[in-house]
């Protein structure tokens, strides 16, 4: 592995680290800043779930979403009040901070206050994307394409190394199975971990069944606990989930999101399974067992 491990956070924060034989990591947060006081109520109750578990965490949030269905759906804050948003997440919770960008010129104001920049799955093979993620400096999230395979995510990985980034997360979030379905390949998890980067599982993202309800996607939720587990048993070294403490209400991905009130227990199973692998690591040897 190139890198076994990234360090997300700087200055002030509490520093998260990602990777072999390290805690499971955990980036959550709504899928759109709706509001600083929404924002600051899901930072607060989610960084006492995750103070208790003693799960290293980052708040994520985007400032714009661009990737909606619909052009009526809620976008987010925009660039300049989200990023004052998860600015001051970051200053009253000491928490990092991480949101997508879509576009570019936002990249630089994005990496000016967020600790890691994140590519949007959609984006991950764009070029320019990449490029300007690279220049941020800063630790990049790269998810995996719902039309990409795990094995040529090494292209887009190449094209961040060409810009100097060498922080990097991979991270799947399903892949198209017809027309409205996300399948996941457990293989996928090795296998981008082969690449040299640390890897993550978006079970939320995973769990949607895209724009089945016409102009907007719906979700079965209910699967998030199995996914989870079975992604953490196969080795992520991170969890991403997007929360809501009102999944009904929720401006964005309101059909996907995990209730708040299930966090606790998902993350505590999560936990467990990391550990108890790593244990199994520890005491019989490698999952390898067709080695080159």
């Amino acid at each position: 592995m190139k890198n076994k491990f990234i360090t997300i956070g700087y200055d002030k924060v509490n520093k998260v680290e990602v990777g072999d034989n390290l805690p499971l990591a955990f980036f959550g947060g709504p899928c759109a800043i709706e509001s600083k006081d929404h924002a600051f109520f899901m930072a607060d109750s989610i960084g006492e779930i995750c103070e208790k578990l003693n799960v290293p965490w980052v708040y994520k949030s985007c400032y714009d979403k661009d990737c909606r269905s619909s052009p009526e759906s809620f976008h987010g804050t925009g660039l300049e009040s989200g990023l004052q948003i998860l600015s001051d997440v970051r200053d009253e919770f000491r928490v990092p901070v991480v949101s997508d960008f879509s576009d570019a010129a936002w990249a630089k104001s994005t990496g000016e206050v967020c600790d890691m920049v994140q590519v949007p799955a959609y984006l991950c093979r764009q070029t320019s994307i990449l490029r300007a993620a690279a220049e941020t400096g800063r630790p990049v999230h790269l998810k995996k394409g719902q039309f990409m395979s795990p094995w040529n995510m090494k292209n887009s990985v190449r094209k961040l190394e060409a810009h100097g980034c060498k922080q990097i997360i991979l991270t799947d979030r399903g892949t198209f199975l017809g027309y409205g379905a996300l399948v996941n390949d457990m293989t996928s998890f090795p296998i981008m971990q082969k690449i040299g980067y640390p890897v993550c599982f978006d079970a939320t993202h995973s769990v949607q069944l895209p724009t089945s309800m016409g102009n907007i996607s719906g979700g079965q939720r209910e699967f998030i606990p199995y996914l989870v587990r079975a992604a953490v048993g196969c080795g992520v070294n991170a969890l991403f989930m997007e929360v809501h403490n009102n999944p009904k209400a929720a401006l964005s991905d309101a059909n996907t999101v995990l209730d708040l009130q299930y966090l606790e227990n998902v993350l505590h199973q999560a936990k467990i399974v990391h550990e108890t692998r790593l244990e199994l690591l520890e005491k019989f040897g490698e999952d390898n067992v067709h080695p080159e």
